[in-house]
């Protein structure tokens, strides 16, 4: 029995052994398999240096190529790769990461992307139900990854991804509930002041002494405190404690209403909590000094803004903040240029700003290490409401000390030092708009941008936006009897347009029509190249970026513009050239790493311009200002400094005595605008105005600075955009609420959907119907 007991473990160890070696031989196989297969896709697909940016990049071209096998492997390789990473990640954090330490979260950001271009995949291929469970993965696993966007801001990939689940659940809003979607999340309410001051012109010299004023050494030194606090009134520096007694304040203190970060305090309704809050705001005090006046000015209580925001120049001209992308934002001549655009506006109050002026040297660059502030601070002074009208200098009794261009076309610059434009001897005043009339449902994320210098989707043989396009007078949606065709291209000329934007790449540029709308419409052209922007131009990939030190890239750049000047130099219709779109900002490039290798490139190809054709400017389009002390100095050959700017309302401040004295030639903005969407706010009225109210006041602003006003190198202004485009935020089927990123705009965020001074009402009769907003009409009037 026992011998027959221990044949049977015998055996039953033999087989256990054999299924033993059995599972390792499998194991091994499987092992092997895995190695070839992986080796396989390694020669199908370039996995680069296996990081999750590279992949995920990769990923996002197979996805625009719609190569989906392709999105497959490189999203796999991603998420097998860094799955862990990214769950350990996200289990770290309690709320976003700040902007700056991005990088920190490669591993979660890249997955949480990919399981998101591999939903998006699915969608394209109509596997709505598989889309949706992936949208759900990054939804309930990874809250708080965010992508960068080529345009130049992050975006919350969760957010997003709920947002098309709810696109795939077909509870897509329409343009008409859109304004009905999000609610005022705190109450109205009118700010009463507990003391506003004894002064409304505050006395400094009674209270103080100013030292050095006009130098870097500059300060205002307080002798009596208490009589400057009790002069300036409540909110106004020195005036630190006043709201503390505030009856006001006292009432809410405690209460819901002042509960949250300051930062969500801004562009409340609630004007009372907005005020409070920022009273007692953790900031620096010449910041704290900047929001509390801005709350004071939205809250209609414009004498005491005045004064918080003069306060800023008296005690902080060199204070700094941060923008969006954490950048350094000069507070001090935000400041002057606030308290200058509200006498302006009201000219009741009788005061005027006399000589204050504040340069912060070294501010061209990101390094706020070198900057030093100069300034004056001037004075606030009683005047009449005529003196506030800007007087203009008579050019015909100056001479002329300098010319650039053609006969043609022609930039003058007179003894003051004024730079003027003139189209076959007389000045033009540059009324320009961006024109890209795009197709609801188009976009370039999706490859299905089309050409609208081409398209006729109604095939009648006209082409649509610029020759059919109809104004939906009623917003009903419909072509009603009273709303004929009347076409873009007459649509711009009543408005008093008198110059597009366009670049001759990538699509292909209809002569017949741009002779049409210079011949029969009276409306020009500046011409433009990307010049390795987003790599258009250079033959670079979108991973390995526009290198402005390559010499293939260089090449392949010249050879672009090149093509340009030779195929438009003999169209009459051409007004300038123009060189980039904000390629110093650094997307898929390396200029803002590398500027003076950028800068000097662009000298070389205005060089070229010139030498193919000498009778017209060369621009720049540069993002703002920065590094403008570096173009100065290694591109003397761009005849104008062109430059993309969303400052806000009140204009553009300092840019233009900045380009004049930095760089000594003429100036022009090539983007401005603001969005026709406030969150919150149901009234299209109130809407409208408050978009016409940024238009005017920034065109006002370039009018104060053309030749014989002002800094005098102004040469007008593009604005940025005829018509909404509604592929910015991703659903080009959808237009979207959601803000792209935070800026001087009417409710704080910059809604990239709703920048056109045209509507395209609820999509349905896209692309032919228009809605105008009121900016079209103050344009009207502004460009009569």
């Amino acid at each position: 029995m026992k011998k027959n007991y221990l044949k049977l473990i015998f055996c039953l160890l033999l087989i256990f052994q054999g299924g033993l070696a059995c599972g390792q031989q499998q194991a091994q196989e499987e092992e092997e398999r895995f190695k070839l297969e992986s080796l396989e896709l390694k020669r199908q697909y370039d996995f680069g240096d296996e990081s999750s940016t590279y992949l995920t990049i990769k990923a996002w071209e197979a996805l625009g190529k719609k190569d989906y096998d392709a999105v497959w492997a490189y999203t796999q390789k991603c998420i097998d790769l860094y799955r862990d990473a990214a769950r350990r990640q996200q289990s770290s954090l309690r709320a976003f990461p700040p902007r700056e330490k991005q990088s920190v979260f490669n591993a979660l950001n890249n997955v949480a992307t990919c399981y998101f271009i591999r939903g998006e995949a699915l969608m394209r291929q109509n596997k709505w139900q598989e889309a949706r469970e992936i949208f759900r993965i990054v939804v309930e696993n990874f809250s708080f990854a965010q992508y960068w966007d080529p345009r130049g801001w992050f975006w919350k990939v969760a957010e997003k991804s709920e947002e098309t689940i709810t696109k795939i659940d077909k509870q897509v809003r329409e343009e008409g509930q859109v304004l009905e979607e999000i609610e005022p999340s705190r109450p109205l309410s009118k700010l009463a002041l507990f003391e506003p001051g004894l002064e409304v012109i505050v006395d400094y010299a009674k209270y103080g002494r100013f030292e050095n004023a006009g130098t870097k050494d500059y300060r205002y030194i307080i002798t009596d405190q208490v009589g400057l606090a009790q002069a300036a009134g409540v909110g106004v520096y020195p005036n630190t404690t006043s709201v503390r007694r505030d009856p006001g304040y006292l009432a809410l203190k405690g209460t819901d209403r002042l509960k949250g970060n300051h930062w969500d305090f801004l562009y409340t309704n609630d004007m009372q909590a907005n005020f409070y809050k920022w009273n007692m705001a953790p900031e620096p005090q010449g910041v704290k000094q900047f929001y509390i006046a801005f709350t004071l000015e939205r809250a209609g209580l414009i004498k005491q803004a005045v004064k918080a925001y003069y306060a800023i120049v008296v005690h902080f001209p060199g204070a700094i903040g941060w923008t969006y992308w954490h950048t350094p934002w000069y507070i001090g001549p935000v400041a002057i240029n606030k308290i200058n655009y509200i006498l302006r506006r009201h000219p009741e109050l009788g005061l005027k700003l006399e000589g204050a002026k504040i340069k912060i040297e070294n501010s061209f660059d990101n390094d706020v290490r070198n900057d030093v502030a100069i300034c004056n601070p001037g004075r606030l002074v009683k005047c009449s409401p005529e003196e506030l009208i800007p007087q203009r200098q008579d050019l015909s009794k100056l001479k002329i000390i300098q010319r650039r261009g053609g006969k043609g076309v022609q930039l003058v610059q007179y003894k003051n030092g004024h730079w003027q434009l003139l189209v076959k001897g007389e000045p033009f005043a540059v009324r320009a708009v961006t024109y890209s009339p795009t197709k609801v449902g188009q976009s370039p994320d999706e490859g299905t941008l089309g050409n609208w210098m081409e398209e006729d989707f109604n095939q009648n043989g006209k082409i649509d936006g610029p020759y059919e396009a109809w104004v939906d007078k009623n917003h009903n949606n419909i072509q009603d009897e009273n709303e004929p065709n009347a076409g873009d291209f007459q649509l711009m000329k009543e408005m008093g347009v008198n110059c597009i934007r366009l670049y001759h790449h990538p699509q292909k540029v209809n002569k017949e029509l741009l002779a049409d709308l210079y011949e029969n419409y009276g409306i020009m052209a500046i011409m433009g190249d990307f010049l390795g922007a987003y790599t258009i131009g250079s033959g670079a990939t979108w991973y390995e970026g526009t290198d402005y030190a390559n010499p293939g890239h260089q090449k392949n750049m010249l050879d672009s513009v090149r093509k340009m000047v030779a195929e438009f130099k003999d169209e009459p219709w051409v007004l300038f050239w123009l060189l980039g779109n904000e390629n110093n900002y650094g997307v898929a490039n390396n200029a803002k790493i590398n500027p003076r290798a950028f800068y000097r490139f662009v000298n070389e190809a205005a060089r070229l311009v010139h030498k193919i054709d000498p009778s017209r400017p060369v621009a720049l389009c540069n993002g703002d200002a920065l590094f403008l002390d570096i173009f100065a100095e290694e591109a003397p050959e761009v005849d104008i400094f062109g430059a993309n700017a969303y400052r806000g309302k009140e204009g553009f401040g300092n840019f233009w005595q900045d380009v004049k004295e930095e760089a000594g030639r003429p100036a022009l903005i090539t983007e401005y605008g603001c969005g026709a969407y406030i969150e919150g706010q149901k009234c299209r009225p109130c809407i409208e105005g408050a978009q016409a109210e940024y238009h005017r006041g920034n065109w006002e602003d370039i009018e104060y600075n053309m030749a014989g006003y002002g800094a005098g190198c102004a040469l007008g202004g593009i604005i940025f955009e005829w018509l909404d485009e509604w592929w910015k935020a991703y659903e080009p089927a959808r237009h979207d609420w959601k803000g792209q990123f935070y800026g001087p705009f009417p409710d704080g965020v910059m809604h990239e959907e709703w920048l056109g001074i045209c509507g395209q009402g609820d999509g349905t009769k896209s692309p032919f119907l228009r809605t105008l907003r009121k900016s079209y009409y103050t344009y009207q009037q502004l460009w009569k």
